[in-house]
């Protein structure tokens, strides 16, 4: 079999956020042989693609190197860009049947345009320990899937190097489970973005993630809301690569727009089961 390594929510190779997308298969093979080929890959998310009688419809789930995961927009990018890109499917909307329910990607521009559930957080109090992990005391914490510690401006963002033992237990009764923290602020004037993010995911095995999707579904209505705006730029500022998003307020949805690049194409020596 194929698998490609995409560069997701990317401004051009080696940015944004690495994911391996397999070709797809006629029948899912077993979760723990997915799970061991994620563990191989060690990439933040393994996508894995399943044939429908719809050439416009997919199967999708994603793998992070520890567990399954309900819902990744980056992997989710990578897996409509082998599709359209390296494959050849001539279709005017992808349709991928996931844990979070049907999601939609099309091409939009230069980049692809993904439509995802959106996930508008509510305040909440600052968890014990949660100052002391990130090293920095966040200005408010909202909570959706993640926990969202909400910083003074871009630079305390950008300068923190956060204790992620300590924040692998934080966050649990708030959100969809702990070790999963985003870090955010609005961005400093002129920087070309509204909102700088970093994303600590140590309970999903990912200590740092170079671009979320899926954070973005919970940061675009509260950033929406806060900077009264329906259409907003993001960067995520991950240490040497970075990844861009454009987001859009659709009421219940939201849109992800990025590019992405294809760094490699290898051949799996061996059998699924």
């Amino acid at each position: 079999m194929r698998q490609w390594t995409i560069d997701a929510f990317a401004n051009g190779p080696f940015k944004g956020n690495p994911a391996c997308v397999l070709e797809p298969f006629e029948a899912w093979p077993s979760a723990a042989w997915m799970q061991a080929l994620a563990a191989e890959n060690n990439q933040a998310e393994t996508a894995y693609l399943l044939r429908t009688e719809d050439p416009a419809r997919f199967g999708l789930r994603w793998f992070t190197p520890t567990l399954e995961a309900p819902l990744c927009g980056h992997a989710t990018l990578a897996a409509a860009h082998v599709l359209f890109g390296e494959l050849g499917v001539d279709v005017p909307l992808l349709t991928f049947d996931t844990l979070s329910g049907p999601l939609t990607v099309r091409r939009a521009g230069g980049g692809l345009e993904m439509d995802f559930p959106a996930d508008p957080p509510r305040r909440t109090e600052i968890p014990d320990g949660l100052e002391a992990a990130l090293g920095a005391k966040p200005r408010e914490v909202w909570a959706g899937a993640y926990l969202i510690a909400v910083m003074d401006d871009e630079g305390a963002v950008r300068r923190l190097n956060p204790d992620l033992g300590a924040l692998k237990g934080i966050g649990g009764e708030a959100t969809g489970g702990p070790g999963q923290t985003v870090v955010v602020a609005q961005a400093d004037e002129g920087a070309g973005y509204a909102v700088v993010s970093r994303f600590f995911a140590p309970g999903f095995g990912i200590p740092e993630d170079p671009a979320t999707g899926s954070a973005h579904c919970i940061l675009m209505p509260l950033y929406g809301e806060k900077l009264g705006a329906q259409t907003l730029k993001f960067h995520q500022a991950y240490p040497g690569r970075g990844g861009d998003l454009e987001c859009e307020s659709r009421g219940a949805r939201v849109l992800l727009r990025g590019r992405s690049f294809t760094v490699m194409e290898s051949q799996l020596r061996l059998e699924p089961v």
